[in-house]
């Protein structure tokens, strides 16, 4: 029997039943007391103490107010353009008959800065220290909605997770857009090739990245931060059309105003624990799949979900990319970069796509309403106002998104690996039909740094799965590993078969090596990973869902212990405590729920 996306929301509504109710009860508690009116005059007069008189008068005589969630700073690119929203937004919510304040701020650290430097270690536990810095700035109670300035890798989910802790407020996110296209990124990757074989040096490389990563706004290629947006789309908490709309443009700047104005007009029925629905996240899910996003998502949509009382498995994943089709082809999945995906049809062509083919929930609860057709409409300005037109209805370019009935691919772009070396996670939708099944003897590491070396030295050519275990999320933080992607991307070059296994991350990013990620339980805690040797064989097989050690009383070794990761130095100390609290991979790799 084939199922269906409304046979995945129903197994999950029912094994939720609890874990939902007692989430919907903490909503409904914190609904019955009202915005400020537990506050007391001094508690009132120190809220809007800052305000000019108009804003005060407004908020004291029971006028809405939002409380704004910045991620601002001016060294991530894709959060530069934050610095004049609260501006924008205080204006527009005046206009529209209300307020709106900064309530407090996020952290908002960059992988692209940390990739494959021990500052990685924190990254993704600073999805969950955005989570409660959302908290502290809401729990002020000062607030009838919220909007959050996020966009990059654990920004929006920690956003997202925090602000589901005031599910009864109406709440919309609100992103900056990508930059304008730069370099290829055919051609930045046939550059970073070429350096990690010492054809050409740092200053060429870094000409090559700096044309790539050029201005203001998110990175164009289609890692975490631009699903982030995708999935914001599909789970109804942006303005629709918001996500891929460039900084700086007259549009940007509507769709920001608008956003104030239209999270002021959403009532209780829009709020935010009701757009968080079992369905928003099955939805969100085949999007991630249709459109061969980011592989972070198995850790935060998870997280996100536990977050609004839903238990989501890495089992709906697998069953969802069974039945859904890939319709985009966006870099490392193919040329294209978001901008180029944007213009050919973009994510309203997709959802309109989806819808068609009965692959999304659209009985669904969002920003604008039930359904998921606003979705499917673009943004413009009409006479200098915001106005939506419907979308187009046929891609404008088939290179980079196509119609359900002739995808890229018949399944999506993630699929699950079980076996005796546990579960984990791969990204198919990048690697090639011919890279993705690997039976090769493991090489052991323990560091990236003794993968690079050993690759200098030609110790690595030959067939064989990489092994780079105590990477997990108790053992280091689980950073991203993308400093490893250049050399093995040469050596599958060479034509070597070559594949990675390992217990921490890859993302979004990941390129046209197969990788088995998030492999789960992680050797820390002593999962199976931990008993692979050097020369063991072992098969990663994406086609049939496989990651198995060929050994003969494998799961009677015992395992390797590992005591080389340092944790002193740019902070990681302070997050001892998290490192030991931490879930494993397939619970979303969370500190914030037991």
């Amino acid at each position: 029997m084939t199922i269906t996306v409304q046979d995945v929301r129903e197994r999950i509504e029912e094994r939720s039943r609890d874990t939902r109710a007692a989430y919907l009860e903490k909503v409904d508690a914190m609904r019955r007391r009202g915005p400020r009116t537990a506050l007391s005059c001094g508690n009132l007069a120190h809220g809007f103490a800052g305000s000019p008189a108009g804003d005060k008068l407004r908020i004291r005589t029971g006028s809405k107010n939002i409380g704004i969630v910045t991620a601002y700073n001016d060294m991530l690119s894709a959060h530069a353009p934050y610095e004049d929203y609260p501006k924008i937004l205080r204006d527009a919510a005046r206009k529209a008959g209300g307020t709106a304040q900064v309530a407090g701020g996020t952290p908002a650290m960059c992988d692209g800065v940390t990739q494959g430097q021990d500052g990685m270690e924190l990254s993704l536990f600073s999805r969950d220290v955005i989570a409660m810095s959302t908290a502290v700035a809401l729990s002020h109670d000062m607030f009838d909605a919220a909007l959050a300035l996020g966009i990059c890798d654990k920004i929006v989910p920690g956003l997202v997770i925090g602000c589901l802790s005031f599910g009864h407020l109406p709440t919309l996110l609100v992103p900056g857009g990508p930059m304008t296209s730069g370099l290829p990124n055919k051609e930045k990757a046939r550059i970073r090739g070429l350096y990690a074989e010492g054809k050409i040096g740092r200053d060429q490389l870094l000409e090559g990245e700096m044309a790539s990563y050029h201005s203001p706004g998110t990175c164009t290629f289609y890692g975490t931060a631009n699903s982030n947006q995708m999935l914001m789309e599909l789970m109804g908490l942006h303005l629709p059309g918001a996500a891929f709309i460039n900084p700086g443009t007259p549009l940007r700047d509507a769709l920001t105003r608008g956003a104030a104005r239209h999270v002021l007009e959403m009532g209780e029925d829009r709020c935010m624990a009701e757009v968080a629905s079992a369905g928003s996240f099955v939805n969100a899910v085949v999007g991630l799949h249709a459109t061969g996003g980011s592989t972070n998502h198995t850790l935060h949509l998870v997280a996100m979900a536990r977050a609004a009382g839903w238990i989501l498995t890495w089992d709906d994943f697998a069953d969802l990319s069974r039945i859904t089709p890939l319709l985009a082809r966006v870099y490392p999945n193919g040329p294209a970069d978001v901008n180029h995906f944007h213009a050919a049809g973009g994510l309203a062509l997709v959802t309109r796509e989806l819808l068609k083919a009965g692959l999304l929930c659209d009985d669904v609860t969002t920003a604008m309403g039930r359904g998921m057709a606003a979705y499917t409409r673009e943004p413009y300005l009409k006479d200098g106002e915001l106005a939506w037109r419907d979308g187009i209805d046929r891609s404008l370019n088939s290179d980079i998104v196509r119609g359900v009935e002739e995808p890229f691919a018949a399944q999506g772009g993630l699929k699950l690996l079980t076996g005796n070396l546990g579960k984990s996670v791969i990204k198919t939708s990048a690697v090639a039909p011919e890279h993705r099944v690997v039976e090769a003897p493991a090489i052991v590491f323990h560091t990236q740094e003794e993968f690079l070396q050993r690759f200098k030295t030609g110790e690595l050519d030959r067939d064989f799965i990489a092994v780079l275990r105590f990477q997990g999320p108790a053992a280091n933080g689980m950073p991203e590993l993308h400093k490893l992607s250049p050399q093995l991307g040469v050596l599958q070059d060479r034509g070597y078969k070559v594949a990675l296994v390992t217990d921490g991350r890859m993302s979004g990013a990941s390129g046209k090596t197969p990788a088995a990620i998030h492999v789960t339980p992680e050797a820390h805690h002593e999962g199976p990973i931990a008993r692979l040797r050097d020369g063991d064989m072992v098969l990663m097989d994406a086609n049939d869902g496989v990651l198995e050690a060929k050994v003969e009383g494998f799961m009677e070794r015992a395992p390797e212990r590992h005591a080389a990761n340092s944790h002193d130095g740019l902070g990681r100390e302070l997050f001892g405590g998290l490192r030991a609290a931490v879930g494993p991979a397939d619970e979303g790799a969370c500190t914030l729920f037991a």
